[in-house]
Parts: structure tokens; sequence; C-alpha cells
């Protein structure tokens, strides 16, 4: 357990590692903890292409060359693949939402007693080192998209074409504009919401298990083995996890904003 835990029910365990470093009351909340996980991975995440970049070689690349290539590759594929429309802003998008929401969800990897304990040296009681289990990271970033999906949905098919979009699909008659406008209004606004709220969920519940594994190495040797036999299974198993809730995130950006390039 962290050095702020020993003392802790494993009920307040549970809530002390599930509590971010915050201030402000209310709405004006700042997580703290979230915003410097997420903006300092975001700094690590350039600078690290920004080096291979211009370090990059036609000669036998290096390693990291070629790990960042066959990423860039694998996201440049998928675009083409899915993006029906011409936009030079759409592959650095997803290459930057992948590899950004991997390297927020990869901090689940870290042992959750780890930073905590480190953290608890300097007097700091809490601290949350996933920014993707925030729901107002996850919430961030779906807005993030939501707002490009409106502004390119209104640049291709013009102010006119997205109201029309909206009053006049699926059932092309005056009568139906309300039924239309509330079922696509509906639809355009599911689609932050199940961004954020799918990471959010899966990246919260694989920590939670993290956290219920950690309590096990509280008790006696039996169970403490059997939670190093689990915590090893899970941490091979969230790999994929956390590996899958980037591409997916990627994905359905690429997707939405495709439909948003469709001009009907």
């Amino acid at each position: 357990m962290a050095a702020t835990g020993d003392a802790l029910t494993p009920q307040g365990y549970i809530q002390h590692h599930l509590t971010n470093l915050s201030v402000g009351e209310g709405f004006w909340t700042w997580h703290i903890d979230s915003l410097l996980f997420s903006v300092g991975l975001g700094v690590l995440f350039l600078w690290i292409f920004r080096s291979v970049g211009k370090k990059a070689t036609t000669g036998v690349p290096g390693k990291l060359q070629c790990f960042i290539e066959m990423i860039v590759e694998f996201v440049d594929a998928s675009v083409k693949e899915t993006f029906h429309g011409r936009n030079p802003v759409i592959a650095p998008l997803a290459l930057t939402i992948f590899v950004w929401v991997f390297m927020m969800n990869f901090m689940d990897m870290i042992p959750v007693d780890w930073l905590p304990s480190l953290a608890a040296l300097a007097d700091v009681e809490y601290l949350k080192v996933v920014p993707s289990t925030d729901v107002n990271i996850t919430f961030s970033l779906a807005l993030g998209v939501f707002v490009l999906i409106i502004y390119y949905s209104i640049k291709v098919k013009g102010v006119s074409g997205f109201v029309k979009e909206l009053t006049l699909q699926p059932f092309n008659h005056w009568a139906m504009i309300p039924v239309n406008l509330l079922l696509e209004s509906v639809t355009l606004i599911a689609k932050p919401i199940s961004l954020a709220l799918r990471l959010f969920g899966n990246l919260y519940a694989g920590e939670l298990i993290f956290i219920l594994i950690a309590l096990m190495y509280g008790a006696n040797w039996a169970i403490a083995t059997l939670g190093i036999g689990l915590q090893l299974g899970w941490l091979i198993f969230h790999i994929l996890v956390i590996t899958l809730q980037a591409f997916i995130f990627m994905m359905l950006t690429i997707v939405y904003l495709s439909m948003a390039h469709e001009d009907h």
C-alpha cells in the first residue's frame, strides 16, 4: 500500500486512489494531477516525434525511428481506408489522438502505489496518474472532436446545407422537420458522449481492478502471492485494452469527420 494508505480501511484505500488532486470548488474545480500528466504526456509525445523526425535517415533506421515509422504508416493506412474526403489535417489529428490517448492509457501500467507514494513524500495527499480515468479529460478530447465535426460540416456543406441535414433527414418532408431535428440532434450529441464515456469507462474499470488487486498485498502471503499472479495476468490483458481504446477513439474520430465531409 501507499505510504498514506497503510492506516486506511480497504474502502478508504480505494477511495484514496480514486480521488484527484484538485483545487477550487464545484464547477470550477481543477484536477491538477490530470492536467499535469495529460499535458506532460502531450509534450513528451511532441518531443519524441520531433526528435525522431529531425534525426530521420534514409539509411538503416534505428529501433526508435523504425517504431515511429510503423505507427505513422499504421495511422496513415487507417485514414486512407476510412476517410473519403481530402483534408491534410485528418492524418496528423488521427496520429496525435492515437499516440496521446495510448500514452495516457499506458500510465495505468504503472503500479498503483508507486507514484502516489512518491507524492506522499512531498506532502501531496492525492494523486491520480491516469488522465483517461478522469471524465473531464475524456470529455475535453471528445468536445474537441465535436467542434471539428461542426466546423467541417458547416465548411463543406454551408450553414444551409448543415441545417437541411439536421431537418430533412431521414424523412425528406417539411411536416417531419421536428422529428428529423430531434433524431439528428440526438445522433449528433451522442458522438462526443460516446467517445468520452467509452474511453473513461474502460480505463476507470481497469484502474479499479488494479487497485483491488493491490489490496491483496496487505493480506497473508497466500493471498499476496495470488495477487501477484492476478496482477501479471491483468497487466497482459490490459495492454490490449489500452491499445484498443486508443485505436477506437482514433477510428471513431476519423469516421465522424469523414461523415462531416460528405455533402449530400
